[in-house]
C-alpha cells in the first residue's frame, strides 16, 4: 500500500536526480562551516527528559498550524522555556519550511538544531551542514541499507550528529547495524498516518544503554512526556502541540516539569 511518505520521497528523489551541483564544491563549502553545537551531547547530558522543540509551520494532514510563524522568535521562546534542542522542518511543499527557517531559528537561540527533512542523497547531507544544522535526520523506512550506512557515515565525517528514525524492531536492528547512537521512535504510522501512543513505550525496553533514545510524534502534553520519561526515553521531539499552544515557552516548561526535571 502506498503511503503519504512514498509521494514525498518520490518528489525528493526526482529533485535529487536533477541536482547537478558538484560534490567537490559542496564538500569545500561544508568544510568551511562553523563548528557544530553538539546535538547528541546536549540530549545525553540534560537533567531529566530533554525536549527537542520543533519549528513547524504546517502538516500534510492538518494544514497550517501557526500563521505568521517567525522562526527566530519561536526558537527564542523555546529556549526560554527550557528546550534542549531544536528541530526545524525544511521541506517546503508538504510542511511549508525552508533552509531560511533553519538559518533564522539557529540564529535566534544557542540551541543545537536538527534539520528535519527527507534525506535521500549525499547532497542533502552536505546541505544540512552548509545551512547550519548540527544534526541530520535519516528515516530508516525511506532508505535502503546502503543509503542508511553511507549517509550516516558521511554525516559523521562532516561533524553532524545523526538522528535515525525508526518505527519497529526490524528498523531498530538496521539502525544498530550502521552504528547509530541517537535513535528516534516515530509513533506515527506511515500507512494510516495515525499515531500509536503506545509504540514508543513498547519499544523502549529494546534500546541498549549507549543509545540516546527519542520519542517522536504524538506527544500531546505533560502526561505523555511523563509516561515517556518513565519508560526510559532521554528526550521527546514535539512540534504540533507546541506551535499551536499559544505559549511556546510555557508549553516547553510544562513538558520539562512534568517529566521530573529540575530546570
Amino acid at each position: 500500500m502506498a503511503t503519504y511518505l512514498d509521494a514525498i520521497l518520490e518528489r525528493h528523489r526526482v529533485e535529487a536526480a536533477s541536482d547537478s551541483r558538484p560534490i567537490e564544491a559542496l564538500a569545500l563549502e561544508a568544510a568551511e562551516a562553523p563548528p557544530t553545537r553538539g546535538f547528541r551531547s546536549a540530549l545525553a547530558t540534560v537533567d531529566g527528559l530533554g525536549v527537542i522543540a520543533e519549528v513547524k509551520r504546517r502538516s500534510p494532514s492538518k494544514g497550517d498550524l501557526f500563521a505568521g510563524l517567525e522562526p527566530a522568535v519561536l526558537a527564542g521562546d523555546y529556549e526560554r522555556g527550557g528546550a534542549t534542542c531544536l528541530s526545524v522542518l525544511t521541506d517546503t511543499e508538504s510542511f511549508g519550511g525552508s533552509a531560511d527557517d533553519l538559518r533564522s531559528a539557529s540564529a535566534g537561540c544557542s540551541l543545537p538544531v536538527l534539520r528535519k527533512d527527507f534525506t535521500v542523497a549525499e547532497r542533502d547531507v552536505y546541505d544540512a551542514r552548509i545551512i547550519g544544522a548540527d544534526a541530520v535526520l535519516l528515516i530508516a523506512a525511506a532508505l535502503d541499507d546502503r543509503e542508511l550506512r553511507d549517509f550516516h557515515a558521511l554525516a559523521s565525517e562532516l561533524g553532524l550528529d545523526v538522528l535515525v528514525e525508526i518505527h519497529d524492531e526490524a528498523e531498530l536492528e538496521r539502525a544498530h547495524a550502521v552504528g547509530a547512537t541517537l535513535i528516534g521512535v516515530n509513533q506515527r504510522d506511515l500507512v494510516t498516518f495515525e499515531v500509536d501512543h503506545d509504540r514508543a513505550v513498547r519499544m523502549a525496553k529494546l534500546f541498549p544503554d549507549d543509545v540516546v533514545c527519542v520519542a517522536e510524534s504524538g506527544v500531546r502534553g505533560p502526561d505523555d512526556a511523563a509516561a515517556l520519561a518513565a519508560a526510559g526515553y532521554d528526550a521527546v521531539l514535539v512540534g504540533e502541540s507546541l506551535v499551536t499552544s499559544g505559549d511556546p515557552a510555557g508549553a516547553v516548561a510544562s513538558l520539562r516539569t512534568a517529566a521530573g526535571n529540575r530546570g
